[in-house]
């Protein structure tokens, strides 16, 4: 072998190693204990490449399980964490961005809202997620689902007490903001609500916020529409 090809060889492996690197899953951001979990088991499972669909969020999303059985679409990937809030799911993107998925179904903002926030800084919050993926757009679409109605009267969710109303005002941000930047947004909020009210429909959830296995049957039925 010449002196030429060694030299080849070596730039290759070097190529190779720092290729790896950029592709790497380490998140080094530390939140509650089942984020810190559910990150260290998404960054042991195989990379999302570029014919996978993520489905991106918190609890409403996990506890969906497989979505690909849902959506009856191969290639679904759950990257849902329950509790996490818009800070959470910037910080994992590394995980997802990368290796470029196909798309991104994004349901983001709940948990945000429980933390006491205006929906001016929940919008703002979220805001900047979308923008982190929508920078990717070459390669990833990006579906921006709004949050989900909740339901009250099950009095389950204190920190979402009097929070109805803010759900649907962030909700009206979003629109707006992914109307005027050309993103496609998905009105869930309107297939879940009780006509005249910004309630969640009581057949949909099992406790006011999460759902039933007729409302995850409606989130499908419309996410259908998309794919």
């Amino acid at each position: 072998m010449t002196y030429f090809n060694k030299l080849r060889i070596r730039s290759l492996l070097v190529i190779g190693l720092f290729s790896s690197q950029a592709f790497a899953q380490h998140v080094s951001y530390r939140s509650f204990d089942h984020y810190n979990d559910k990150v260290a088991e998404f960054e042991r499972m195989s990379d999302i490449d570029s014919t996978d669909i993520v489905m991106l969020g918190n609890s409403l999303t996990e506890y969906a399980g497989d979505w690909s059985k849902l959506l009856k679409y191969r290639h679904v990937k759950n990257r849902g964490i329950a509790g996490d809030d818009a800070e959470g799911i910037s910080q994992r993107l590394n995980q997802i961005l990368p290796r470029r998925p196909k798309a991104v179904f994004l349901m983001i903002g709940i948990n945000d809202i429980s933390h006491g926030l205006t929906a001016s800084e929940v919008f703002e919050k979220c805001q900047k997620v979308i923008d982190k993926i929508w920078a990717h757009r070459r390669y990833t679409k990006l579906y921006v689902q709004s949050i989900l109605p909740i339901n009250e009267t099950f009095d389950q969710w204190k920190n979402l007490e009097g929070k109805t109303d803010e759900v649907a005002a962030v909700n009206k941000l979003l629109r707006h903001y992914c109307m005027r930047n050309n993103i496609t947004y998905i009105n869930l909020f309107k297939d879940f609500n009780r006509h005249g009210t910004n309630e969640m429909r009581k057949p949909l959830t099992c406790d006011g916020l999460h759902l039933t296995p007729i409302g995850y049957k409606v989130w499908t039925f419309r996410l259908n529409r998309y794919l």
